[in-house]
């Protein structure tokens, strides 16, 4: 049985859609449909059921994705296995990182890891921590670099580096010059916060739960969809946010923000490295966490 039909299989079996499968698989539907229909004849059986509103496994179908998945992961591992006794490093990289690390953690690790490995192909894909777990459970990155952990029994997520949010204000914004404002104060305030499904917004609000402060307790005034619109917002004296001390340096250096801290909270956090669970990993996804690790120990160790 051909590899990329299988593939095609498992696909619109788990989407149950042979339109969401041309999606994912980047092909038409006529190509998806035409694969299956090869697979059936070549099998002698139906694979599918299909109706004006859904596609469904058929005994056979059910009995064939059993062994598919094994099928795809052990050409996946021999595949892998080979490309590790040639010695080459070379091959593709598909990462999907959430905004702070993409903008701002990333570049520094990126180029470092290019000098090493520079016949690797990087794509790296910039959007929310949601974004990219569905990413990775349909296979369209490799690994996943995400702000928040998540509880997900298809997923392994480990940390790999600590940041601390700040709370960020343009300058003069208040009249004391207390570095540190209380939760009482933060709420009156005028908050700008990431959109819903940020690591960021979901970091924030957990430690604000847990002193006691529910998000329908602030003073939310908007929404935005990046920290550098956040960082514009603040500068312009729109509101104040809680972000990334990684993420205001330059900000910090020219006088455009000024950080603080909220008392008695502290907004510590992990960032972390994710991919399937039952997933084969490629080489080159390996070799980056691996490298990755070794980067941000050193960096660890340099700042002690």
């Amino acid at each position: 049985m051909n590899y990329e039909k299988l593939k095609t299989f498992i696909v619109v079996a788990e989407k149950k859609s042979f339109s969401e499968a041309a999606k994912l698989l980047f092909v038409t539907q006529p190509t998806i449909t035409a694969q299956i229909k090869a697979l059936e004849e070549e099998l002698s059986t139906k694979l599918f059921e299909r109706t004006t509103k859904k596609v469904s496994l058929t005994q056979s179908g059910i009995i064939l994705m059993n062994y598919a998945k094994e099928i795809v992961r052990l050409n996946d591992t021999a595949r892998k296995e080979i490309t590790e006794i040639e010695n080459t490093v070379y091959g593709e990289l598909s990462i999907g990182c959430s905004f702070t690390i993409g903008e701002y953690i990333m570049p520094e690790f990126l180029k470092q890891f290019k000098d090493m490995y520079p016949l690797i192909q990087i794509k790296v894909d910039i959007t929310n921590s949601n974004n990219i777990i569905s990413d990775i459970k349909d296979q369209r990155v490799d690994v996943g670099l995400i702000e928040t952990p998540i509880d997900d029994s298809e997923i392994v997520v480990e940390s790999f580096l600590e940041d601390e949010l700040i709370l960020i204000a343009s300058p003069l914004s208040f009249s004391s010059e207390n570095p540190v404002i209380s939760v009482d104060e933060l709420k009156a305030l005028p908050l700008i916060v990431r959109e819903r499904g940020s690591g960021t917004r979901a970091v924030v609000n957990q430690y604000l739960n847990q002193s006691g402060v529910r998000e329908e307790d602030l003073n939310i005034v908007m929404e935005l969809g990046s920290t550098e619109a956040i960082k514009a917002a603040v500068e312009a004296k729109l509101g104040i946010s809680i972000t990334s001390k990684s993420a205001i340096k330059k900000e910090q250096k020219l006088n455009l923000l000024t950080a603080y801290k909220v008392k008695d909270v502290s907004f510590y956090r992990f960032f972390y490295t994710a991919y399937g669970k039952n997933q084969v990993l490629k080489s080159t996804a390996e070799l980056f966490i691996e490298e990755l690790y070794k980067m941000t120990r050193k960096r660890r160790e340099l700042t002690l």
